[in-house]
């Protein structure tokens, strides 16, 4: 069975270690603690799922609560994939940040197929301007 919540304290150990286990890890900071941590601390909604207390999966969204919401982080342990929990989690965090909101994300290149199979339309008109390095 599934659990799921609002876990704004979430860990920066139990965020990485599901960013690993989903392959999201490949992706984002996970050696630069302070980026991590400052990911968590900035996020308005982090909703996790749990099975027997283990973190199996989490999504970190940025949002206004009045138009938009931003999920940025999105991560299943790869062993419960196909099992609805990605999904349930993209439902709780609309909810949370408001369904009057528009729900955006840049999809990961192994997920691109996943998001029209549980109802999301692609926009064709994302642009983005890449991080900069940090100076030392």
């Amino acid at each position: 069975m599934v659990t799921y919540q609002l876990e704004p304290a979430l860990s920066v150990d139990e965020f990485v270690a599901v960013l690993v286990r989903s392959s999201l890890a490949e992706r984002r900071p996970v050696g630069d603690i302070a980026t991590i941590q400052a990911m968590l601390k900035n996020a308005d909604v982090i909703v996790t799922a749990r099975i027997e207390g283990v973190l199996v999966g989490v999504s970190r969204a940025i949002t206004d609560f009045a138009y938009c919401t931003y999920l940025s982080d999105l991560a299943v342990d790869e062993a419960q994939q196909r099992c609805g929990i990605g999904r349930e989690l993209i439902r709780r965090t609309h909810e949370s940040a408001g369904l009057h909101t528009m729900l955006i994300l840049l999809a990961a290149p192994k997920a691109q197929a996943y998001y029209p199979h549980i109802g999301m339309a692609k926009h064709e008109s994302c642009w983005t301007i890449s991080r900069q390095s940090r100076v030392p």
